[in-house]
Formats: structure tokens, sequence, C-alpha cells
């Protein structure tokens, strides 16, 4: 006897009506003329509504997330089906709704688990440390969590815990964002409807971080690029590393210690950032930098003297390196660096925190002061979009205003 093929298709599950006089939608799987129905996390609507969805302009906002569910729901159906071969209806329920350990993903700490695995085998250690990081507070707040648990209430409560333990908003902002990243997971996945949704504006807003200024002016800057230190020591290194962060578009530790020879060409390097290397390919940006004689100098000083072009420039990492201790070498690196130039920057009485990310944080202030575009800024940055860049600069405006203001008194 021949098999058919399954089939997948939202319906109106109209045999039971709810109290409210609606009906639910389920995911409706055919295969052998037998039919199994799933509840995928979509909202119970009337029979109006659900005749409103065949139009091909459908005007209310409800109804055009709830059709782009189906749509999504459905196609995650076909996938599954794709991988079975035979189709069995245990499988694709096992395939369909994950599970790890007996427990269903409808559990918000199972699925930051799960996504956590994942991006341990990707290599981004980094992420998945700070992915647990957001798990481990927000286990602190909620032993269980599921996702129906997560309510705009919810959202301001944890936020009002995590203040009150004297944590950041940035701190706040970067778990919570965690947080919704796994949420619209769930959403892809079928465990919880859209039209739940509470990181939106009229509902829950992610705080915002603030903006602590971390710039230079070019006379601090001058100081630190003057000072002397003992020559080959740890100082003069965390010094150098510093400058050929600022000089070389405010590249970051992990992109330095990345950088092979086959990055260099003559007074040019060219790199992506490892923060995007999982990005998509279309929205990756090579940044080009142009290497002034001081950056060369560095290169000469402290970089590997075997200019093969698979050898990396500076001899921090080893070839064939594992993403964790990749990951150890750089923060320690990192730390060494904020290390010494904190005891350079006292030396100087320089009073603000020069750590490797005011590096960065230099080199745009000092281009947007000197009155660079801020699509060059932003282009040098790596940065995907000009507002990126705005919000990065916000911080740096206030001596500007002082200025102006200033002006309106000057008489003379």
């Amino acid at each position: 006897m021949k098999s058919h093929i399954p089939t997948a298709n939202v319906i109106l599950d109209t045999r039971k009506e709810k109290n409210d006089g609606t009906y639910p939608l389920k995911l409706r799987i055919t295969f052998n003329r037998a039919r199994k129905y799933f509840n995928v996390g979509l909202p119970s609507l009337s029979l109006e509504d659900y005749k409103k969805l065949d139009s091909s302009k459908v005007r209310d906002p409800f109804l055009k997330d709830v059709k782009v569910n189906i749509t999504a729901r459905e196609s995650r159906a076909l996938d599954v089906f794709s991988q079975l071969n035979p189709f069995s209806f245990d499988e694709f329920e096992k395939l369909f709704f994950p599970k790890e350990d007996g427990a269903v993903f409808s559990n918000v700490y199972t699925a930051f688990d799960s996504y956590i695995t994942k991006l341990k085998q990707q290599g981004r250690v980094s992420t998945a440390t700070s992915y647990e990081s957001a798990k481990n507070s927000l286990q602190q707040f909620k032993k269980k969590l599921m996702f129906e648990d997560i309510t705009p209430d919810f959202l301001n409560s944890y936020e009002r815990f995590m203040l009150a333990s004297d944590k950041s908003s940035t701190t706040v902002g970067i778990y919570l964002r965690s947080l919704r990243t796994i949420y619209n997971q769930a959403i892809e996945n079928g465990i919880i409807g859209r039209e739940k949704y509470p990181f939106r504006k009229s509902k829950f807003q992610i705080p915002a971080g603030q903006n602590i200024k971390k710039a230079l002016s070019l006379a601090e800057l001058k100081q630190i690029f003057e000072y002397e230190a003992i020559p080959n020591s740890p100082e003069d290194k965390a010094k150098d590393f510093w400058i050929f962060s600022y000089l070389c578009n405010g590249i970051n530790i992990k992109d330095i210690c990345r950088l092979k020879y086959s990055n260099l060409d003559g007074d040019r390097i060219a790199f992506q950032r490892a923060k995007t290397e999982h990005t998509k390919k279309g929205n990756q940006k090579q940044i080009v930098v142009y290497l002034s004689e001081q950056a060369k100098a560095i290169i000469t000083k402290w970089g590997n003297p075997n200019r093969l072009p698979s050898n990396y420039i500076f001899p921090i990492l080893q070839p064939n390196i594992d993403p964790q201790r990749e990951r150890e070498l750089v923060q320690y690196l990192t730390k060494q660096v904020n290390k010494y130039m904190k005891r350079i920057v006292a030396e100087l009485e320089i009073d603000k925190p020069v750590t490797t990310y005011a590096a960065r944080h230099s080199f745009s202030t000092v281009l947007k002061r000197s009155g660079a575009p801020i699509e060059f800024i932003s282009e040098s940055l790596g940065h995907n979009s000009l507002k990126t860049t705005e919000h990065y600069l916000d911080s740096f405006e206030d001596d500007v205003k002082k200025k102006y203001a200033e002006s309106l008194t000057n008489f003379n």
C-alpha cells in the first residue's frame, strides 16, 4: 500500500466552543487518513475573525500577527516532515515539541540551557556566559519560570528587584535582552503566542544602559602617548596595546589577538569583528585601518617575527585554539592592559577610567570633534546602522553644550 505524504494545516477547532464564543486554533496533521491535533500556542478566535484570515489584506494588527504565526507553525511542521522518513505521529511530536530531560520548552530555564549549549557548540563562549548570567539572575528572582509567567508585571517586578540589589540599569538591560531572545525563539517554535508578547512599548520597555563618559581629551591622550614606561615591561606592553587600539579604529582586544599577517596589506589592515562573525553574511562589514607609523612600530616591537600569512601578528593565541582557551587568553590580556593603564593614568593624574573600552570611545570622540561625518565614524567602528553610532556617541555632547552655553554671555 502506497504511503501518503503528511500535511499540516492550522485550523479553527470547532469541536468545542469556549465560554467567550471563540474556538482554539490548532495544528492539524493528516497522514494516511489519520488526523492528530496539536495545541501550538495560538489564540482562540471567533468564526468571524477566522474567516477574515482568508483575506489577502488583513488590516487588524492582532489578526495580522495571528496570520504570521499560523504560517510559521505550518512552515515548522513541513521542516519536521523533511526530517522524518518514515513519518510517524510520535516522532513528529518529539521533534516539533523538543524536550530535554523530560521538561518541555515551556520551561524558560530549559530553553535557556538549550540555547547556551548551542552557543558553546558554535564556539561563542562569551555570549554563552552572558546568557548563563542572565538565567542565574532570573532564577534568583523566580525559581520556576514558564513563558506564560513573563508578563509586563513580572518584568517590572524583576527590574525593581535588580535595582534594589544595587544592579545597574545596564546589567538589567543585558539580562532582559537575553530573556527577550529566548522568548522570541519560543514564539518561533510555537511554544507561546505572539499576542502575549510583553516586550512592547505599550507594555514593557527594556531599560537602556547609561552612557558613562569614557572618552579622553586630546590633551589627556597626549599625556598617555608621551608617558615613558620602562622599555619592554608589562606596563610598556599595556600602554602600546592600548595605543594600538586607539590608532586602529578602536579595535578591541579580541580582534587584536585574532589579527593575522594575512590581514596586513602594506599600510593597512583589513578585518571583520569577531562580534559580528555569526551575523548574516550580508550584514558583515570589513573594517579597513590605515596604519600610522606608530601603529607599525608597535607591530614591529611586539609582533611575531615570523610573518607567514597564517601566523597571528601578536603572539597571544595559538593555531587551532579552542574557544574556551581563546576567551581565557583574551580576558587575561584585557585585564593586564586595564591593570597597567590604571596605574599610568593615576600617575598622570587623569581622573577617568581608562580601560580598553576607553580607547574605542576616545577614537570615536576625537573623530567627531574633528568634524568627521557620522557615516565615516560608523564605518570605522564597523556598525551596521547610523542609529547604533548615534547612540554610541550620545555621551560625548556635554562639552559642546557647555561651550555654546558659555557663548550666550560672551559679550567680548
